[in-house]
């Protein structure tokens, strides 16, 4: 049996104060060769698989799995590798970028919450309703593009609505069984850049690049206190953030996945119970298929016994 991964140390304290230049950005490897991380990652997202099958049979949970990150923290590489063994039918993944004109008609948590998974599944946000506190709070005119009434208000008490508003959809949406979990995959400016370099120096990873990825280094510092206050004042019991370091991809993804993992495994679910008329009913249809064998009789279509 292989041992659990401890991932504990990565929960962000509800009601503390997170200043994300004590939280690092790479930790001592998990695995100490290549196959040891392919068990113990082959391990995990079998687990996933099973336990999503569980999930969506006993239909009483949903579960929301948010990732929030700066550009080439590896977002998309943690979704593919984590989710890989999962059932794409018990499963969607929703990104998000800049709003709409008829999104903006709205209020600022519209256009995520139409996309809540329902129970029994798994949905993924690639970025969330949380960049209303991250990039709009480090981009004002995003903002103010947004017409909301609240701007008249001091600048702080716009975001402490914005703080409350978020926590009570989800202390809402927990009472309601979908159970949330956050990842900050918190990656340092040398792995970005590194990263950045790679994309254009590589032509099959030329698309991925943007020129705002590099404008937006700019922002560093106001990106680090942005996520650093939105942090301390969401991670809460019901859904707690994750602050997971990002400068090694397959470190990220053991965390990841054993987070997700440890969720399922708390969760009070069990394959739905057949009744007494039910069961007859089954061992009667069994009993058909055994004489069908016994007989030989090869069906074809729409169940006529093949012609000889």
């Amino acid at each position: 049996m292989k041992a659990k991964l401890a991932v504990s140390a990565f929960i962000a304290p509800p009601g503390k104060t997170i200043d994300l230049k004590k939280w690092p950005t790479r930790v001592p490897d998990i695995c100490r060769s290549k196959t040891a991380y392919e068990d113990l990652m082959e391990s995990q997202v079998a687990g996933l698989s099973r336990l999503q099958d569980l999930l969506y049979a006993s239909n009483q949970f949903a579960v929301l799995l948010i990732f929030q990150a700066l550009d080439a923290a590896g977002k998309d590489s943690a979704i593919r590798h984590v989710m890989s063994g999962v059932n794409p039918q018990g499963c969607q993944v929703f990104s998000f970028k800049h709003p709409s004109e008829a999104e903006l008609q709205h209020d600022f948590l519209w256009r995520t919450t139409r996309d809540l998974p329902e129970r029994g599944r798994i949905g993924i946000f690639n970025r969330s309703y949380y960049e209303e506190v991250l990039i709009a709070r480090v981009h004002p005119e995003i903002l103010r593009s947004e017409g909301v009434p609240s701007l008249a208000a001091p600048e702080d008490k716009t975001w402490r609505h914005r703080y409350q508003s978020i926590t009570n959809l989800e202390r809402h949406l927990d009472r309601n069984g979908l159970k949330i979990l956050k990842f900050f995959l918190h990656i340092s400016p040398e792995e970005q850049r590194r990263r950045l370099l790679e994309r254009i120096d590589q032509p099959e990873k030329n698309w991925k690049f943007s020129a705002a990825d590099v404008q937006e280094r700019a922002y560093w510092k106001p990106y680090m206190k942005a996520y650093g206050q939105c942090i301390t004042a969401t991670s809460s019991h019901q859904a707690p953030w994750h602050i997971v370091p990002a400068d090694e991809k397959k470190t990220t993804h053991l965390i990841v996945s054993r987070i997700v993992l440890n969720l399922l495994e708390s969760l009070p679910m069990q394959y739905p119970k057949v009744s007494a008329q039910r069961s007859q009913e089954l061992q009667a249809l069994r009993a058909l298929l055994e004489r069908d064998g016994r007989s030989g009789a090869a069906l074809t279509g729409h169940g006529q016994p093949k012609k000889p």
